[in-house]
């Protein structure tokens, strides 16, 4: 375990870039929560979180002012704390998650109220921009912040082979894919992952296709 100098590139997260996390708080009777929450990086020691209203994770974040950021690549750590609740015993006394290869304590200096009528869900889309001050930070093992952006490029190459081997409504189905996948990079993904994704479509189009 490792705590050190706070900076969220040292977990590999680009300013302006969105990351797959686990969000640990817990509510005035000292009642331990965890939820799978994306994070944006701000800047070396500031993060953003968009939050819906009606979660108990945002409830716990108003009435404490401070919460949890745990990093960690763990489908089954993800799944469990989206469906139903972790238990106590996966929790340090800190309130990290003790799987977490790491994880930075985050201080709320902001609240803003939010509404996109885009959203897929029902109340207008109603949340709070939280922005954060991360005020200590400890680093586990040698890790990266998820970027789902990385998946959907993964995804995009797995499909590129098959855009040659189909007709009529397979094709569709797979225009349909690479056009979500390349909106949602395009969105949230690192430099690197938007340079890849542009790179599919450029050659998906000299290939004759129309996206």
């Amino acid at each position: 375990m490792i705590t050190m100098e706070i900076d969220l590139s040292l977990i590999g997260m680009e300013k302006g870039r969105q990351y797959e996390t686990i969000i640990t708080t817990e509510n005035i009777q000292g009642i331990k929560h965890a939820a799978p929450i994306g994070v944006l990086c701000s800047g070396k020691d500031t993060i953003l979180n968009r939050i819906f209203k009606g979660s108990q994770t945002l409830d716990n974040i108003v009435s404490q002012s401070e919460f949890v950021v745990n990093i960690c690549n763990s489908p089954q750590l993800f799944t469990e704390s989206l469906i139903g609740n972790l238990s106590d015993e996966h929790f340090n006394d800190d309130l990290s998650l003790k799987a977490a290869d790491a994880h930075f304590k985050c201080r709320v200096t902001k609240l803003t109220e939010a509404v996109k009528q885009s959203d897929p869900i029902r109340n207008k889309g109603e949340a709070l921009v939280i922005k954060s001050e991360v005020v200590d930070m400890t680093i586990n093992k040698e890790t990266a912040a998820f970027n789902r952006g990385f998946g959907y490029v993964i995804e995009s190459l797995t499909n590129f082979s098959r855009f040659d081997l189909v007709e009529g409504e397979e094709k569709e189905f797979y225009v349909k894919r690479f056009r979500e996948a390349y909106r949602i990079v395009n969105k949230v993904g690192t430099r690197q992952d938007i340079k890849a994704i542009h790179k599919i479509k450029k050659e998906l189009e000299n290939k004759g296709h129309d996206l």
